[in-house]
């Protein structure tokens, strides 16, 4: 995947969230306004593709964005993060150049 890249530690968590979900195709990735910053990020699973889709796989994973979110994901790097017992999907995105001190949104100039 060159516009947006999955480490192998967010493949492994990814392939382990999607075991056992019946009809899913995937995981949908988007940003929504929210936050101190402005924009949100937003991960879940993706039951269909839609039009304005834009599809990128990797090790048999599907990422589904819709083309207004791609334009401030373009370039992202999603890893998995551990804090404690918690694990989570991290965005390292190229297109911030800021976030909130609470870091749940980010801004793009």
């Amino acid at each position: 995947m060159s516009d947006i890249t999955l480490t192998e530690d967010a493949v492994a968590y990814i392939q382990k969230s999607l075991q056992g979900k019946e009809g899913v195709l995937g995981i949908r990735l988007g940003v929504k306004n929210a936050g101190c910053s402005g924009l949100s990020y937003v991960i879940g699973f993706a039951n269909e593709i839609k039009a304005e889709d834009k599809i990128f796989e990797t090790a048999n994973i599907k990422v589904m964005i819709d083309s207004e979110s791609f334009k401030h994901l373009k370039g992202t790097e999603i890893c998995c993060a551990r804090e404690g017992l918690n694990e989570y999907l991290k965005f390292n995105n190229p297109n911030a150049t800021g976030s909130c001190g609470c870091g749940e949104s980010f801004n793009v100039s």
